[in-house]
């Protein structure tokens, strides 16, 4: 085998730094996005960010620059006037309180704003308030310990005995607990406020719900007779149930109308309710009849080259510092470029989205076309795996509500005209039929299948079946009311 050298010639695709950058911007969600941003603010000198121009400034500049006018004025006058102008005020250097007789500007406000209050601390107020033993108040610690968010005790009443009879030891305290002390601890408990806490499944929580309501109250008895049968109530079972509580169909309906009244979960009030809020990205109005989409102005940063850096620079230069600069000034130039394409390819993509989306803009969900990435990939002559990306962690703000881009695509289903039905649409005219159903009667996913084909959409029952679960809806057998 000879060795030789030649040349070659050949196309080869690469990745450039400045494209790499813009595809990592187009996956970033807003508020990573301004993450990003103030990393590269704080790191290039020669970026920064337009502040939006206050005019209150501008006039606080002028009367400035009249005050020095003024001042120089004077000074430079035949004769001095009594009084000189200057150019500070006493309140610029001596702050003062206001008095009764005047309104403050700036009112200093105490925070007033109620903490949140957990389920445990709550109840722990209430026991240090019992006239309890040491022994007691230790054994209610570990009931309340030992309960979940639900407000349900989630311990074996052996297992806080135990507990209670080792932190004891550690204590050098000589005593012996049984769980019978534990159990009138915890009788205790449950009937603090809120009612059923410390409960062990969810009939001992309503029995004790109903304990405490008057002996007065219409069905009271009926519902107590219902959770002695707690399994064919929970399993829907109504003849079984008619026939061991001796009950007709109206005190039934009574009694279940009672315990709809009280709370299964009593812990779940306390249950932290801080929500997690999205910003969108993009913003959908109807003017004039026609559809209008434009980024949020309120996520969109203004960036621009910092003019005095920028004339530090100069051509023959050759030195380090001037070097640095050059190069902070080609990486400021990129990123603002980067960003740019990022914003002009979100606009586009959602533009087409909004397009094809425009009837589920007008009626809802039940106007959903069906859409898929490759479609809208070809429209705006770009790659799949673009549009992928600057559909991920993406929100369109439309009347109809705040929506992830990748919300309007969807698979589609066979009509039996020929056309196709997105499975989001057929989700919204599932959930609407079942419910307008007669809840004594509910509909068969096999009855669902052959209505949804009188509205020319042909599925089979198997699919109705798993478009029905994912909405976290029930079978009919489930969903069969009592009365």
């Amino acid at each position: 085998m000879k060795l030789s050298v030649g040349l070659k010639v050949a196309n080869s695709l690469s990745l450039t730094p400045q494209l790499q950058q813009a595809i990592r911007l187009l996956q970033l969600s807003s508020l990573e996005l301004e993450q990003e941003i103030q990393i590269q603010l704080d790191s290039n000198p020669l970026l920064e960010k337009i502040e939006d121009e206050n005019p209150n400034e501008n006039i606080e500049n002028s009367h400035q620059e009249q005050q020095e006018k003024d001042l120089s004025e004077s000074l430079n006058a035949d004769h001095l006037p009594d009084e000189l102008a200057v150019d500070t005020d006493w309140d610029d250097v001596y702050t003062h309180q206001s008095t009764a007789m005047e309104r403050p500007e700036f009112e200093e406000r105490e925070d007033n704003r109620e903490g949140q209050t957990s389920l445990k601390e709550h109840m722990l107020e209430q026991v240090n308030l019992l006239h309890f033993s040491p022994v007691d108040k230790l054994i209610a610690y570990c009931v309340v310990d030992a309960l979940d968010e639900k407000g349900f005790l989630d311990t074996d009443v052996a297992e806080i005995t135990s507990s209670v009879q080792h932190l004891l030891q550690q204590m050098d305290y000589e005593v012996d607990v049984e769980e019978d002390e534990v159990l009138v601890v915890l009788k205790h408990i449950q009937r603090l406020d809120p009612l059923g806490v410390g409960s062990r499944n969810l009939a001992e929580c309503l029995q004790i719900q109903l304990e405490a309501l008057a002996s007065t109250v219409f069905a009271r008895k009926e519902a107590m007779s219902l959770l002695k049968h707690y399994e064919l109530l929970i399993s829907n079972d109504l003849n079984k149930l008619l026939k061991q509580t001796g009950l007709n169909a109206d005190q039934l309906k009574q009694a279940v109308e009672l315990l709809k009244t009280l709370k299964p979960h009593p812990g779940l009030a306390f249950e932290s309710k801080d929500s997690d809020y999205q910003i969108p990205d993009v913003v959908v109005s109807k003017k004039n009849g026609h559809w209008h989409v434009q980024l949020n102005p309120d996520v969109m940063p203004k960036l621009r080259i910092n003019s005095f850096y920028s004339g530090m620079i100069r051509r023959a230069d050759q030195s380090d510092d001037n070097q640095y600069l050059r190069n902070q000034m080609l990486e400021a130039k990129n990123f603002i470029k980067s960003v740019d394409e990022r914003h002009k390819t979100l606009l586009k993509v959602a533009t087409c989205i909004v397009q094809h989306q425009r009837e589920f803009l007008e009626i809802g969900a039940e106007g959903m076309k069906p859409l898929v990435l490759r479609e809208v990939a070809e429209e705006v002559e770009l790659h799949e795996s673009t549009v992928s990306r600057v559909t991920t962690n993406k929100f369109l703000l439309t009347p109809r509500g705040l929506f992830e881009l990748k919300y309007f695509f969807s698979s589609h289903v066979g009509t039996t005209s020929g056309g196709e039905a997105s499975s989001t649409a057929i989700r919204a005219k599932l959930k609407k039929l079942i419910a307008d159903e007669n809840p004594r009667k509910p509909l068969s996913d096999n009855t669902l299948a052959n209505l949804l084909k009188e509205e020319g959409i042909d599925v089979a029952r198997r699919t109705v079946a798993k478009y029905r679960e994912s909405l976290h809806i029930p079978s009919s057998s489930d969903r069969k009311v009592l009365i």
